[in-house]
């Protein structure tokens, strides 16, 4: 696929409703260009308090080859995962998958929001993987790399198709989301909990919709994912919270709230992860700090290397979620103080012997 190269220019304000501010390169680039004044436009006739053009967001529809993902990392609770969309409109300017963008030769800073790719034919796709012979059921998490319930899933309705086939199949699968667009699915997801099919986690950052705006612009609001947990709570279907990510001298001190809030709506699980800043990420997030916190930039950094092993990022397996050091400690024992305090536990373990894969066409059983 053929994207046109984008002149890198450094930010010098924050975009309204996006959370990266210019276009970071791909580590896979094999040319960059960046952006030089040249002293031409203080000669054409223009107003420089003009804003900058908002990127539009636009979709392109792909053909998946396959839908599922396996998965053998120790320090991640699932086998099998499956994404509807590449990229995600939330604009999450922390989000872990941004450098994945790169594998496309595309941003991992608007283009990751702005550049989205949903895939129309993973029901179909999932069927085909469900239908294969020796295809052994484990849960699937749904919409783990990207936001399965982002604002284009709307008038898509991938993730919908792919609950349905998990449905016909009494396939079980697990579900985190920022967006409140999952209680549209409450007809699905209801009776399939009470077959212990299907667990729904939501990931909530902050209370503050100030700084919620800033770091998740496109994301439901907190109150909004508060008030879509107790829906789907009081319907039966069992919720967690994420505390995700923990970003010291940022949204640290909302550790406790966060987790009562939640609790108060219907949560019964709790998990926390510390900010993960892999490849172009630490570009992303270095520059939004700069734009919307330059006060204490250095200082939040300063914490996170702390944590990293005195890197920006420790990949390593078992470090990676969570951080080392005194600071990380601190953090991980003031969440598990909480977490006992309000009496979270665990959310039930799925149900895998239902699963029957999906009748052939023309298969007698059809007929009644």
């Amino acid at each position: 696929m053929s994207m046109a190269t984008k002149a890198r220019a450094p930010a010098t304000a924050a975009l309204k409703g996006r959370g990266a501010a210019s276009y970071v390169s791909g580590r896979f680039e094999t040319a960059t260009t960046h952006a030089e004044d040249d002293g031409w436009d203080s000669l054409q006739a223009r107003d420089d308090t003009d804003p900058e053009p908002h990127p539009d967001t636009r979709v392109h529809e792909e053909r998946a080859r396959s839908i599922v993902s396996r998965n053998d990392s120790p320090d991640i609770g699932f086998g099998q995962s499956v994404n509807p969309y590449r990229g995600c409109e939330h604009g999450c300017v922390y989000c872990f998958a941004r450098p994945s963008h790169a594998y496309l030769n595309l941003s991992p800073g608007l283009d990751f929001e702005t550049r989205l790719f949903a895939k129309t034919n993973a029901a179909e796709r999932l069927r085909a993987e469900f239908s294969r012979k020796g295809y052994r059921c484990s849960p699937i998490a749904l919409g783990i790399n990207t936001d399965a319930y982002q604002p284009i899933e709307r008038r898509y309705r991938i993730t919908r198709s792919l609950i349905e086939v998990m449905a016909e199949c009494r396939h079980p699968f697990s579900l985190i989301t920022k967006n409140a667009l999952v209680t549209r699915d409450i007809d699905l997801l209801a009776p399939l909990a009470r077959q212990r099919l299907v667990t729904v986690y939501f990931s909530v950052t902050t209370l503050d919709n100030r700084l919620s705006a800033k770091m998740e612009p496109r994301a439901a609001a907190p109150h909004a994912r508060l008030r879509a947990m107790r829906e789907l709570s009081e319907a039966g279907v069992p919720v967690g919270v994420m505390v995700a990510p923990v970003i010291p001298a940022l949204n640290d001190h909302e550790i406790e709230a966060i987790l009562e809030a939640a609790h108060a709506a219907g949560a019964r699980a709790a998990g926390h992860v510390l900010l993960r800043l892999p490849h172009e990420l630490k570009d992303v997030w270095r520059e939004w700090l700069q734009l919307h916190h330059p006060d204490r930039a250095a200082h939040v950094m300063s914490l996170v290397r702390q944590m990293r092993g005195g890197r920006d990022y420790d990949s390593r397996f078992g470090s990676r979620m969570r951080g080392e050091g005194p600071f990380a400690d601190l953090l991980a024992q003031r969440f598990e103080r909480a977490r006992r305090r309000l009496g979270f536990t665990r959310l039930p373990t799925l149900e895998t012997s239902l699963f029957r894969p999906p009748e052939a066409p023309g298969d007698q059983g059809q007929l009644f």
